[in-house]
C-alpha cells in the first residue's frame, strides 16, 4: 500500500520534488501563498491536489492547525518545510495526535539569511528576525521526530540545532539522467536552435537572484574576463532576469549578458547546460546545489565556491574548480582555465558525472525517500 503523504509547503517547492513524489505516494499539498511567485515552481504536468493557505507566515501555520484534523484522516506521513512557525504547529500537533511528521530541511536557513548583511545585499538584515529564526530551529529540534535534510552539510547544521532525533540524508528528487545527459547534438546547431549567441564562450549561471547566491561575484568575474579580452558572455535564466540584467548594468557588463525567464527543469533545462562551456555556482551559502550536479550530468564542467553543500560535490582537482567565496578574480581564473584546458575539464567532468550517476540518480533517492516514509519513528 502506498503512503498517503501530506506535504507542507512553507516556502515554494520544486516541481520535480512534488512531481516525484505524486509517482510513488498519494500526495496531498497544503501550501503557503507565494505572493509575485509560485508555490510550486512550474506547472505541473499532472493534477495535484493543492491547498493554497495565505502568504503569511503566521497565518499560514494557523490555516495548517484548523485543517490538521482533515490532514491527520487523510495522510499517514505529514512532510512540513523546513522549521519555521509551519513546522512548529506540525510539530507540535503532531505530538498531541500522534500523526508521523517529518521536517524537510533543503537549505540552511540562518546561513541564508545572514548573507543578507552583505554589502551588495538588496535585502534588509533584521537581528531579532534573525534571533527569531534560530530559536524556531532549535523549538522544533526539541519537538520534531524525524528529519530529511538535502545533503550531509545540512544534517550537520541540524544537528548543530541540537537535536538528536534521527536524520535521512536523502538529495530529494536527485538527477533525472534520462534528461540531463550529454547529447551528439553539435553545440553550433544546439545554439542556434535555443536562439544562442554562435559566437564566443557561455557561462551559464541558472541560480535565482538572492544575497546566498551572489550574482554580483559571476559578474564582477565576467567584467574580469571581458577586460582580458575574453569572448565571453554569461546566460542567465530565471524569474528574476530582469534584477540580474539590472545589476549587469550597475557593474558595466550588460553587453555581455544573455537573460530570460525560467524554463521547465526537463529538457528545455538540459539543452541550456549542453550549449554552454561552464556552469558556474558562486553561492555564499549552499545546502547542496543542484545546478553544479545537473551541469555534470550534461558533460559540463563546473566551477563553485567552496562553501556548504558545495564541498560535498564539487572538489578542486577532482569534479570541478572550487573557488573561494565571493572571488571575483579566482572564479575569473578558474573559468579561464576551465577554457582553455579542454583535457582537464572533460576529466574533471567525467568524474563529476561518475558522481553523479552514482550518488544522485533520480531513481535511487525517491526510492530511498520512499522506503524511509513508511518507517516510522516514536517520538520520545
Amino acid at each position: 500500500m502506498r503512503p498517503r503523504v501530506c506535504f507542507v509547503v512553507d516556502s515554494g517547492t520544486d516541481v520535480r520534488l512534488v512531481e516525484g513524489m505524486a509517482e510513488r505516494v498519494e500526495l496531498a499539498i497544503v501550501a503557503r501563498r507565494i505572493a509575485n511567485g509560485r508555490e510550486i515552481s512550474q506547472p505541473p504536468r499532472q493534477t495535484l491536489n493543492v491547498d493554497v493557505g495565505p502568504d503569511g507566515h503566521v497565518a499560514f501555520a494557523w490555516f495548517l492547525a484548523r485543517r490538521w484534523r482533515r490532514i491527520r484522516r487523510q495522510s499517514t506521513v505529514v512532510i512540513v518545510q523546513g522549521y519555521g512557525p509551519a513546522a512548529l504547529v506540525a510539530n507540535t500537533l503532531g505530538r498531541l495526535t500522534g500523526q508521523d511528521v517529518r521536517m524537510l530541511v533543503c537549505s540552511p536557513v540562518e546561513a541564508y539569511y545572514r548573507s543578507r548583511r552583505a554589502p551588495d545585499s538588496r535585502r534588509r538584515y533584521r537581528h531579532l528576525e534573525f534571533r527569531a529564526i534560530a530559536a524556531m530551529a532549535r523549538i522544533n529540534a526539541w519537538l520534531g521526530q524525524r528529519y530529511v535534510a538535502l545533503s550531509p552539510h545540512l544534517a550537520s547544521v541540524i544537528r548543530a540545532s541540537g537535536t538528536r532525533r534521527p536524520i535521512d540524508v536523502i538529495a530529494v528528487y536527485g538527477v533525472d539522467l534520462r534528461i540531463f545527459r550529454p547529447t551528439a547534438e553539435p553545440v553550433p546547431t544546439l545554439r542556434a536552435r535555443l536562439g544562442l549567441p554562435l559566437e564566443g564562450r557561455i557561462v551559464f549561471f541558472s541560480s535565482r537572484v538572492a544575497p546566498e547566491k551572489d550574482a554580483v561575484t559571476v559578474l564582477r568575474a565576467l567584467g574580469i574576463l571581458v577586460a582580458a579580452g575574453r569572448p565571453v558572455r554569461v546566460l542567465h535564466l530565471s524569474g528574476a532576469f530582469r534584477e540580474f540584467v539590472a545589476l549587469a548594468e550597475s557593474i558595466g557588463v550588460a553587453d555581455h549578458v544573455v537573460a530570460g525567464d525560467a524554463v521547465e527543469p526537463y529538457a528545455p533545462l538540459a539543452d541550456y547546460y549542453r550549449a554552454s562551456d561552464v556552469c558556474v555556482q558562486a553561492s555564499r551559502e549552499e545546502g547542496l546545489g543542484f545546478s553544479p550536479l545537473e551541469a555534470l550530468a550534461c558533460g559540463v564542467p563546473v566551477v563553485a565556491s567552496a562553501v556548504g553543500g558545495l564541498l560535498d560535490t564539487i572538489k578542486g582537482g577532482d569534479t570541478g574548480w572550487s573557488v573561494p567565496v565571493g572571488d571575483a578574480r579566482a572564479m575569473a581564473e578558474a573559468i579561464g582555465e576551465v577554457l582553455d584546458d579542454p583535457v582537464e575539464a572533460s576529466r574533471r567532468t567525467a568524474s563529476g558525472r561518475a558522481m553523479v550517476e552514482r550518488e544522485y540518480d533520480r531513481e535511487r533517492v525517491f526510492e530511498a525517500l520512499t522506503e524511509r516514509l513508511v518507517h516510522k519513528e516514536v517520538p520520545h
